[in-house]
């Protein structure tokens, strides 16, 4: 079972999303905040897999209690709710951490699958989006290129730079004529080496350092 936390300030809002996950034999909403705030308190208190945050919200937003709670031992995995598509708020959430972000008014299939597959932790929401995300706010000069990035082999690269461009497992493996097992082995490296949780942090590794 995949627990959940809903952290929105709209009360109307959560209720309609808690129907629709609760609907679910594999889900389960164990939490619900309508700040920041509380948010801490019960993501903490209940421990759920896979927060869904607000990021504009009184009190505290949802960019503050993400950073406290990605600071904590073992966090959960957090997606950003926001209503804009290229929304630079989103961005430092994911920078700081988050797992990708979704539109509010996103189809209930792609949220249900969203959560499914942060929680599996082997892909990212959206992974085209988060690249046009930080190519639209990604305005600072690149930083040195880490040694660990030096530590991949010459396929990595290949796969790590088709990744960085938003590629899914199954378009990497189409491209380059490899098995998708093959290709979420080279993933699982390149994340390994790298220092990286999943293929949003490669996201903004690639922007971040210059080699997207």
């Amino acid at each position: 079972m995949i627990r959940v936390a809903l952290v929105d300030d709209q009360a109307l809002f959560r209720a309609g999303i808690r129907m629709l996950v609760d609907s679910q034999p594999d889900l389960e909403v164990v939490a619900e905040a309508s700040d920041g705030r509380e948010a801490l308190d019960v993501v903490r208190a209940t421990r759920p897999d896979v927060v869904l945050m607000d990021i504009r919200m009184p009190v505290m937003d949802g960019l503050a209690a993400t950073a406290e709670l990605l600071a904590d031992a073992d966090p959960p995995r957090i997606v950003m709710l926001t209503t804009f598509d290229l929304d630079e708020a989103a961005a430092r959430a994911i920078r700081q951490g988050a797992s990708g972000f979704l539109l509010k008014d996103a189809d209930p299939e792609f949220l249900l699958a969203a959560i499914r597959t942060v929680h599996a932790g082997s892909a990212v929401i959206a992974a085209s989006a988060t690249r046009d995300l930080f190519a639209h706010f990604s305005d600072a000069a690149p930083r040195r290129v880490p040694d660990s990035y030096g530590e991949l082999t010459e396929r990595e690269r290949e796969i790590f730079a088709l990744a960085a461009r938003g590629l899914s497992n199954a378009e990497i493996a189409a491209r380059e004529y490899l098995s998708e097992a093959t290709v979420k082995t080279h993933i699982s490296r390149i994340l390994a080496k790298l220092g990286l949780r999943d293929r949003v942090q490669l996201v903004v590794f690639a922007f971040e350092h210059g080699l997207a």
